[in-house]
């Protein structure tokens, strides 16, 4: 019979930096959750990204054990850092902040294309765009 699942966490935490404190620690302590089973393993995992966020999902069993999958780094994050802004604008369909060409978001949608909801690499390309659109960030062909 499979462990019933009591919780579902998503976090985004430092690349190889995650720690007993906020927001692992705080986290985890709610669930009855031993850090350290997490903290090592993770850091371990992702010491080759140090420097960016991660996106992970933990989760919870009844029986207080865990079970986590790293995501890798967020689509807006991959966004900026490609076209060189720091943040996205405020009023993204009156202020643009930069511009990303198709090939920089094929990029992109490659890389996350196992954690999107397309069928192919054009409707990857389109949600990435879509996520481009929504910070300010004109799309060019």
């Amino acid at each position: 019979m499979a462990k019933q699942v009591i919780g579902n966490l998503k976090l985004r935490i430092p690349a190889g930096r995650a720690s007993a404190g906020p927001p692992v620690g705080s986290t985890l302590g709610q669930w009855g959750l031993n850090m350290m089973d997490f903290i090592n393993p993770f850091n371990d995992a992702t010491k080759d990204m140090m420097g960016k966020d991660v996106i992970v999902h933990i989760k919870v069993y009844e029986d207080r054990t865990f079970t986590w999958k790293s995501l890798g780094q967020p689509v807006d994050d991959m966004i900026r850092e490609k076209i060189g802004i720091k943040k996205g604008s405020g009023k993204p369909h009156a202020e643009k902040v930069g511009k990303i060409s198709r090939a920089q978001l094929a990029e992109i949608a490659a890389v996350k294309m196992d954690q999107l909801n397309a069928i192919d690499e054009e409707g990857a390309i389109k949600v990435i765009a879509g996520t481009a659109r929504s910070m300010g960030v004109e799309v060019t062909d």
